[in-house]
């Protein structure tokens, strides 16, 4: 497993590394002064379990690094926390960067599909920014779609580059979204981590203890069903992924896919390998005490 940067830290051109610029994002978003608050060493922080403090600072981060001013998303939908985010796009930049003379390739020649984009499109937005690549973004929730479509539609910036495709078939990743001769550099993901709602809800009451902030069982990222949890877990659902990436081998280059719990990685890695895989590679992120992990396989070395 390669190890992403020193433990703790952010990719190295992840631009939200360091403390966070309170001045000037509360300048992007003006409603994001109210949920400042002095933390024991008296800087300036918000509540992370507030979901309305989460929502604003992301508002902000996105209108600040991303020249995004109109983000919205329903109430009771997936917040994600963007720093996260970023750097899992910044990795599979460094995956491209291999077959680009070693520097990550920018510019609309680059194709991304990115699965379950959720309401936020938060992937499509980051990447399209930073690198200038083109998404597909799917999505089975009709809600989550209309949403996403409206965020691509009234920034102007966006709407050049991301297209928001409904996902129709509950029992599909890749199928029904991806057309016949259509090529993509890369897929990415982030999949539902829980087997079960009860698992997904005692899953964020741990994050609250752990945050010792705000009432226990209220989400600080909130979620729908289909954003939290899946019959058989994240395991199943990537099992699937692998196995459908197959019949897609010719059409998109890398496929990937953050992965939650560390004991799922290596029975991913044996079924890649069962499957045909080429490549496969699994690069361990830290963001402060939170690992996270993604795995990415390819099954020809250029599509």
């Amino acid at each position: 497993m390669k190890q992403g940067t020193k433990k703790g830290a952010l990719h190295p051109r992840n631009p939200h590394a360091g403390r966070y610029d309170f001045a000037a994002l509360c300048a992007c978003c003006p409603e994001l002064a109210a949920h400042l608050r002095p933390n024991p060493r008296g800087d300036e922080t918000i509540d992370f379990s507030n979901d309305k403090a989460v929502l604003c600072l992301n508002k902000a981060l996105l209108g600040h690094d991303y020249h995004v001013h109109h983000w919205q998303i329903p109430p009771g939908y997936l917040c994600p926390p963007i720093p996260g985010r970023a750097d899992y796009l910044h990795y599979l930049a460094d995956l491209l960067a291999a077959d680009h003379q070693g520097h990550p390739p920018k510019g609309k020649q680059i194709r991304a599909l990115d699965i379950g984009t959720g309401a936020s499109c938060i992937y499509p937005i980051i990447g399209s920014h930073s690198y200038g690549w083109r998404f597909v973004a799917t999505e089975i929730d009709p809600v989550a779609v209309k949403t996403a479509r409206l965020i691509v539609k009234t920034n102007p910036d966006l709407s050049q580059c991301i297209e928001v495709r409904q996902q129709h078939n509950r029992e599909a990743i890749f199928k029904g979204v991806v057309s016949p001769g259509e090529r993509f550099d890369l897929t990415l993901c982030n999949p539902p981590f829980h087997a079960s709602l009860a698992e997904a809800r005692a899953s964020n009451q741990r994050k609250v203890r752990n945050l010792n902030q705000g009432q226990a069982g209220k989400p600080n990222f909130g979620g729908q069903q289909r954003e939290l949890w899946t019959p058989g877990g994240e395991i199943r659902f990537l099992k699937q992924m692998a196995r459908e990436s197959v019949d897609f081998r010719e059409q998109i280059g890398w496929f990937s896919s953050l992965v939650s719990k560390g004991e799922n990685i290596r029975p991913l890695k044996n079924r890649l390998t069962q499957l045909g895989a080429q490549q496969i590679e699994v690069i361990k992120m830290s963001q402060g005490q939170k690992i996270s992990r993604l795995i990415a396989w390819r099954f020809n070395k250029a599509i």
